[in-house]
């Protein structure tokens, strides 16, 4: 089992955040057509990001205690 350094974690998390937040934006100006599936995915990204941000301060914070 591979350790996943908790700075990765972060990044990810945000990078899904950052996804899920643009893509509704992206449909209200209709750049992007909005689709059931589309919407799925972008609430998807961004309650998955939100838990790997959270995940990724936890062992962030557990690996950097004094």
């Amino acid at each position: 089992m591979s350790r996943w350094d908790p700075r990765a974690i972060i990044a990810l998390g945000f990078v899904l955040v950052l996804f899920g937040a643009a893509m509704p934006w992206l449909m209200v100006l209709q750049i992007v057509r909005s689709t059931f599936w589309l919407n799925f995915l972008s609430y998807a990204a961004s309650v998955s990001g939100l838990f790997l941000g959270i995940v990724g301060a936890a062992f962030y914070v557990r690996l950097h205690k004094r």
